[in-house]
């Protein structure tokens, strides 16, 4: 009788594992080698990882422990920060009042928190906008004071192409963004480009851009050469630049006519939105306060104040947007600038000063400690080369939040194929069956997350391509064609 039952189960534990082994084969004959054996990609480096979360098995796994740059597939990651540490909504702002008398009405202390929706063209709501000027224009409140924290954020990530600073994907990182860290510039109409007289510099300055602030108008018109074509003109052949360290913008002649431009200006890590806010606001920062040992007792920097110290025992917070509406236009669209802010306020959150190093330290050893392999992870939206995933980890991450978010709120954050960055790919069904994030660098392309297949199956996969030579339509449509065979055979 016992022997019986080891025969029966010796028979059961054969045939599951010929049947694993079988669908293991049938994936690499059938539909890996629409991938692996396009002979425009024969020279580059490919991994593949396919995942059923039904079985708890790999379907397909080719150099999936293996380690590639996943450009903008870096975002998910991030993604799953934002989703797990930013609370329903963005906190963005904090505002503290001194607890010493005489000094309650004397000013408001500010802290930023790396909200990099403030005075977006994205959201037309703007929370923290009306706060700053109900406080200190409506109710005429003494000087407003920044708290500096500490936090250590430089401008550009580790391994980012610094000589792409002046393109709209390169915005600088701080601790306070107004406007995105990017200017929306466009020439003012003909017949309104007049020139005004100024002492400084010296001569006439012609007003020939605006930007919808009227401060960074100032700042981008200041010392313009007063060509009369360029007032004239209704296209003007001209361009602009900016000087790497600072808000000096220059035109120069060009062979195209000038249409408008998004640029991004030098943040000076929050002395362009101290500016923008005295300006803006009629705002005097006339304090700044720095942290001491202890927690809720501050040093108070000012000339005019009768103390060195102040309390704030309690830091209220000002919430700005839904978080999932950030987190879906930075997947959607693959927004550098929102991805990095992410991960500054996951930092803000968990570490209480931003530090973009410090928090994915702190995330690899805690959240990220049982991934496939330990990535090599240098920012928040997937610039910087020196980014090394493996296709296992992502499908890893990304098996972790379906679990711990549900798939209802992923499909609201990730592009659906026909959408965002995947609008011209996977569009071929009346229902959505793929979501997912894209990534494109020079020689890479990548695609990580969710296949609904044909026989219901839901699976998770990674695809990450490196030192192509071909264009990137053509390995985006040669993995579309690898994924819609999954699709139909599972």
């Amino acid at each position: 009788m016992v022997s019986n039952k080891i025969l029966l189960a010796g028979i059961v534990l054969g045939l599951f594992l010929l049947q694993a082994c079988s669908t293991q084969k049938k994936v690499s004959g059938h539909t890996g080698n629409r991938l692996l054996q396009d002979s425009a990609l024969a020279t580059a480096h490919i991994g593949i990882s396919i995942y059923d979360p039904a079985t708890r098995q790999y379907l397909y796994n080719y150099q999936g422990d293996k380690y590639f740059v996943p450009a903008s597939n870096t975002k998910i990651p991030t993604c799953y920060l934002g989703m797990k540490y930013l609370g329903d909504s963005l906190t963005g702002l904090l505002y503290g009042i001194p607890e010493e008398k005489g000094y309650k009405d004397r000013f408001v202390a500010i802290r930023p928190t790396g909200d990099p929706t403030f005075l977006h063209p994205d959201f037309k709501q703007q929370p923290v906008f009306d706060f700053l000027r109900n406080t200190f224009t409506v109710q005429q409140k003494k000087p407003a004071t920044f708290y500096f924290d500490g936090s250590n954020v430089e401008r550009w990530g580790n391994g980012w192409s610094w000589n792409d600073y002046q393109e709209y994907y390169m915005a600088e990182r701080n601790v306070f963004p107004v406007f995105g860290n990017v200017l929306n510039i466009k020439l003012v109409p003909v017949g309104k480009r007049v020139i005004v007289d100024s002492n400084y510099p010296y001569q006439p300055k012609l007003v020939l851009f605006e930007t919808g602030s009227n401060f960074f108008n100032k700042i981008l018109n200041n010392n313009l050469p007063t060509f009369k074509n360029w007032q004239t003109d209704t296209l003007p052949k001209l361009s602009l630049t900016r000087k790497i360290n600072d808000n000096i913008f220059q035109t120069r002649s060009s062979e195209k006519p000038f249409s408008g431009a998004e640029m991004p200006f030098s943040t000076d890590y929050w002395g362009t939105v101290n500016s923008f806010l005295e300006d803006t606001l009629s705002i005097p920062f006339a304090h700044f306060l720095f942290s001491t040992e202890r927690k809720d007792y501050y040093e108070l920097d000012s000339k005019d104040a009768d103390i060195s110290h102040v309390t704030i025992k309690k830091w209220q917070p000002i919430h700005s947007q839904p978080t999932d509406s950030l987190l879906q236009r930075m997947m959607y669209r693959s927004d550098n600038f929102y991805a990095e802010q992410t991960l500054l306020m996951t930092s803000f959150a968990l570490l209480d000063k931003m530090d973009s190093r410090k928090i994915i330290d702190t995330i690899l050893k805690t959240d990220f400690k049982n991934l496939p392999h330990k990535p090599a992870w240098a920012d928040g939206s997937g610039l910087s080369r020196y980014n090394l995933f493996t296709p296992q980890d992502f499908v890893h991450i990304l098996s972790k939040m379906k679990e711990e978010f549900g798939m209802e709120r992923i499909k609201t954050i990730f592009p659906a194929g026909g959408k965002g960055t995947l609008s011209s790919y996977y569009n071929d069904a009346a229902t959505p069956y793929l979501y997912a994030k894209t990534g494109t660098l020079s020689g890479v392309v990548a695609l990580s997350g969710f296949i609904y297949t044909k026989s219901g199956k839901e699976l998770v996969f990674s695809v990450l391509v490196n030192n192509h030579q071909t264009s990137a339509v053509h390995v985006r449509r040669s993995v579309e064609a690898f994924l819609k065979n999954i699709r139909e055979q599972y």
